[in-house]
């Protein structure tokens, strides 16, 4: 079983439990799934961009993406409804934990001047996004074969609507939020 999970199952949901007081074990707040996307913008003239982004992003999640397509036409960027401008992972179960382990303890410490992740990127509804400006803070992406530095989206979906019971996990699985406390 991997780390993340048995910790959660052992340790982090009794406490959820107990600080919550919650009858039903449906109650409990747990992450439900974790969706990695790279959107790129370049692919409407660049198929390569989108198969570099689609590599990338399989390494990273140890799965195979898929193409995400324009909803809209816009005319300003050139892109026409149902083209393929970007590529997404959608993790559960145990790769979702072992991907959030990893990203917890091996990415994060790697992120130049890293100084925790804001409060404030909480959707109201439990849910919590990650932007990351680079691909290469990731262990799997060796640097000199990629052909392009590409931002990623992390997207963490929990199962309750309250975002301080989604904090109060994130922050017990090891998500590390700055610190209110900064003196400037």
């Amino acid at each position: 079983m991997n780390r993340l999970k048995e910790k959660y199952i052992k340790e982090i949901r009794p406490a959820l439990v107990k600080e919550f007081e919650l009858q039903n074990p449906y109650e409990v707040p747990m992450v439900k799934k974790v969706v990695v996307s790279i959107g790129v913008g370049s692919a409407v003239t660049n198929k390569k961009d989108l198969e570099g982004a689609m590599s990338d992003l399989a390494l990273i999640c140890g799965q195979k993406p898929a193409f995400t397509r324009a909803k809209k036409s816009i005319a300003a960027f050139k892109v026409r409804q149902g083209n393929e401008i970007g590529t997404k992972v959608t993790l559960r179960g145990d790769r979702m934990y072992a991907f959030l382990d990893k990203l917890f303890t091996l990415v994060f410490p790697r992120v130049r001047d890293f100084q925790g992740l804001p409060l404030n990127a909480f959707d109201g509804q439990g849910n919590y996004s990650i932007g990351m400006r680079e691909q290469i803070v990731f262990l799997e992406i060796e640097f000199g074969k990629i052909d392009k530095i590409r931002g990623l989206q992390i997207t963490i979906v929990t199962n309750t609507n309250s975002d301080e019971q989604a904090k109060l996990l994130l922050q017990r699985l090891g998500l590390p939020f700055e610190k209110k406390d900064k003196k400037r």
